[in-house]
């Protein structure tokens, strides 16, 4: 049994780490992300997580790291177009 709480607590840790690494990353963006991608496969790897689990982090986090490094000063502000008067139709009148 003591192995079993010593890999159960080591698991936690490294769990714990993950979400840590994780928010820093995602608020932070930049290098540091490739770092977490590849500590959530290590524990995939290592069968800490599920991998389908890292796959979807990983993919959260590109998206967060995506949206911190566009600034909000750099979206393009788009404008409305006047909307064009409608037609009316008017029947012409045939030439007799």
């Amino acid at each position: 049994m003591r192995g079993t709480e010593r890999r159960s607590a080591r698991n936690l840790d490294v769990k714990t780490r993950l979400k840590t690494l994780y928010k820093k990353a995602a608020t932070t963006g930049g290098e540091l992300v490739q770092a977490v991608e590849s500590q959530f496969d290590k524990a995939a790897r290592k069968g800490i997580i599920h991998p389908n689990k890292a796959a979807r982090k990983k993919s959260r986090l590109a998206r967060a790291a995506a949206k911190v490094a566009a600034p909000a000063a750099a979206v393009k502000k788009t404008t409305r177009k006047k909307a064009a008067a409608p037609k009316t139709s008017r029947k012409k009148k045939a030439a007799k």
